[in-house]
């Protein structure tokens, strides 16, 4: 091919030309081979500047194009787009990322940054002229998705999936949906009733012929690629047919066995044979075995005797079921810091030290004591409250770094909500800062602190210890810098939020990954902020990084859409920058199977050759770098490419 190449200069406002010396770069680059333009422009990002590449494009019947610009994460496809519409190959253009590998690490020293853009550019140069002419790869799709978790997050993205026609399986491992949600007394800052609101969502999805529901399911294997994954669902024992359970209650009725109740955190009682809570969907039972008398002691069976419909099933396997679907939308959710392992603030030792969501529980209507608060030690209603915040959140030396966004406000609604039903009671918050970054949420601290008389105290308590049936805290006031010294009849901690039991395990299986902390990583926090790098999988909810509702649900509503937009065509259009195997001369190590992060190469038995899946490879070149005999290379980055990249990038300089 005949190369005309145009190089094509962004100012990037000051983040480039601030350090660089675009029109020197422009000029010097004007005198190499095969430039037929050289030009810069202040943002080649901008609707001008895309006028200006496709115009130079068609007028100097250029073949190959360079933008030297930010980093191709962001506007490689705007360009691409821009290059096709002039008329020549999308993959004929490349990016110099002259910003963030050259003008931010080299602000101080604008000639080095000037020499290193040359440099950079002219290493595209030799890339893209042999870079060669491709076409998109075509993936059909099954228009499915398969949702991981049901709580808020996955209910709503469930239903705007189906209302848009489009078949989901919901799968969820507790043997009900509704997650957190269900869980709480009030909704901040409304102070809505979250079982008045997502209840009626949660019928609404056991109701609607589009959704198929899994509950007390995991996901057991997946393979396949984006459009076609195949996923393997593990159904746990349930030892209740549900198909032929009616949900009647007798079962639980005459059941005589009693075990702590995990909804309300272990605050309250629930029979060996249970529904999670009044409004379970499905309202069907399952059988504890770790707390049946027939289990442990071969004795009772009375549920089975009582049942009409014969659903009891002492006998019951896994049992397993495959589904073929286009995405998955993973919506795992979240969990509290396990505050057992703070010694210093005696949970487990002194019973009247509670986390946020045994407060919540105790709080509910539907709780263990009916919506009045009393302690655990001795039921009695607690006339002073003190609450601990950020216990181990914005705690890089004990516990994790972050702020988990939320306790600010629940911990503000649990104080009201005490007052409430406690008017003569006194409710002391301690915290770090106070943090109101919603619609309304300065507004319901204000009304906790000057209307309902909640004292906030900015501090951090040390310890706490039980002294004749009251709590006391010691720490320090960090506004007057006076020691603190304070009884109280119980505590409610507000523990950091963390990746649900399981995540690490669950993202490992789907092949994305996970930041330090454990929660799911997207592609781009800012620009793909419902993807991962896995192609076909999304993200919603509290799963990626704490979330209240309003934050949640959106995401949820976001991650439908994206998965709506795939669904709506027949075909997928795939990045055909992959990697591609050179049979003379593969030898069948299989040293690049091993590097693959997404499965995509395998051998073949027969034939001891490696084989590349395209559908599955997203071209990060891993396996190139393992394979001793460069028998693989990824498509547009030969080794011939980056070898006069190298060579030929510092000449003249």
């Amino acid at each position: 091919m005949n190369n005309r190449l145009g190089v094509f200069i962004c100012h990037c406002g000051h983040n480039i030309a601030g350090s660089v010396d675009v029109k020197r770069v422009a000029e010097i680059i004007s005198r190499e081979r095969d430039v037929f333009v050289a030009t810069e422009y202040i943002y080649m990002c901008s609707s001008p500047g895309q006028d200006l590449l496709e115009k130079s494009i068609k007028e100097h019947n250029l073949t190959g194009v360079v933008v030297a610009a930010c980093s191709p994460t962001l506007h490689e496809t705007t360009f691409r787009n821009a290059a096709s519409r002039a008329g020549i190959n999308p993959y004929r253009l490349e990016i110099a990322n002259i910003r963030e590998q050259c003008s931010w690490p080299h602000y101080a020293n604008p000639e080095e940054a000037t020499r290193k853009a040359i440099i950079i550019i002219r290493a595209m140069l030799e890339k893209v002229r042999r870079n060669s002419i491709l076409y998109p790869l075509k993936i059909k799709i099954t228009p499915k998705v398969l949702i991981l978790g049901g709580g808020v997050s996955g209910i709503q993205a469930a239903l705007d999936i189906a209302d848009a026609g489009y078949e989901v399986y919901l799968v969820e491992k507790e043997s009900s949906i509704g997650g957190r949600m269900v869980e709480l007394s009030e909704t901040f800052p409304t102070l809505d009733c979250p079982q008045c609101i997502l209840t009626p969502k949660m019928t609404e999805l056991a109701q609607n012929p589009k959704i198929h529901l899994m509950a007390y399911s995991e996901l057991e294997s997946i393979s396949g690629y984006v459009g076609a994954f195949n996923v393997k669902i593990k159904h746990k024992q349930t030892y209740v047919n549900w198909d032929l359970c009616n949900g009647c209650g007798s079962c639980i009725i005459k059941c005589p066995a009693k075990a702590p109740s995990e909804f309300d955190h272990m605050l309250g009682k629930r029979k060996a044979i249970f529904v999670p809570f009044p409004q379970a969907v499905p309202n069907k039972p399952r059988i504890d075995r770790d707390n049946c008398l027939y289990f442990k002691k071969g004795i009772c069976r009375i549920c089975e005797k009582v049942c009409d419909k014969n659903a009891i099933e002492f006998d019951q396997q896994e049992r397993y079921t495959e589904v073929e679907v286009g995405a998955i939308l993973v919506a795992t959710g979240f969990k509290l810091y396990d505050i057992s392992q703070i010694g210093e603030y005696g949970y487990g030792k002194f019973k009247d030290v509670v986390d946020a969501f045994q407060f919540e529980r105790l709080l509910s209507a539907s709780g263990p004591t009916g919506g009045i608060p009393k302690r655990p030690s001795d039921g009695k209603i607690p006339r002073r409250v003190a609450f601990i915040q950020c216990v181990r959140s914005r705690d890089p030396e004990k516990g994790v770094a972050y702020c988990s966004r939320i306790c600010c406000m629940y911990t503000s609604k649990q104080a009201l909500i005490y007052k409430q039903q406690v008017p003569d009671g006194e409710a002391f918050v301690f915290y770090i800062d106070i943090r109101t970054n919603g619609k309304g949420y300065e507004e319901f601290y204000t009304r906790c602190r000057d209307e309902a008389g909640v004292v906030y105290i900015r501090g951090k308590i040390a310890r706490i210890i039980e002294d004749d049936g009251k709590l006391e805290l010691y720490g320090v006031d960090t506004l007057t810098g006076r020691q603190l010294r304070m009884k109280v009849d119980l505590v409610v901690l507000a523990p950091a939020m963390m990746p649900s039991d399981g995540a690490k395990e669950l993202a490992s299986k789907l092949r994305i990954p996970i930041d330090e902390y454990g929660w799911v990583k997207e592609a781009h926090l800012k620009l793909r902020p419902f993807e991962s790098v896995n192609s076909g999988i999304y993200i919603a909810g509290a799963c990626q990084y704490p979330k209240d509702i309003t934050d949640t649900v959106a995401q949820a509503s976001g991650a439908a859409a994206k998965i709506i937009g795939l669904f709506s065509r027949a075909e997928l259009m795939k990045d055909p920058l992959i990697a591609r195997i050179d049979e003379e001369v593969c030898v069948g190590c299989g040293y690049c199977v091993e590097a693959c992060p997404y499965d995509a190469i395998n051998l073949d038995d027969k034939r001891r050759l490696a084989a590349v899946n395209p559908a599955l490879c997203e071209g990060c070149g891993g396996c190139a770098s393992a394979c001793p005999s460069k028998a693989i290379m990824l498509t547009n980055t030969t080794p011939e490419q980056i070898l006069n990249m190298v060579f030929h990038s510092t000449e003249r300089i």
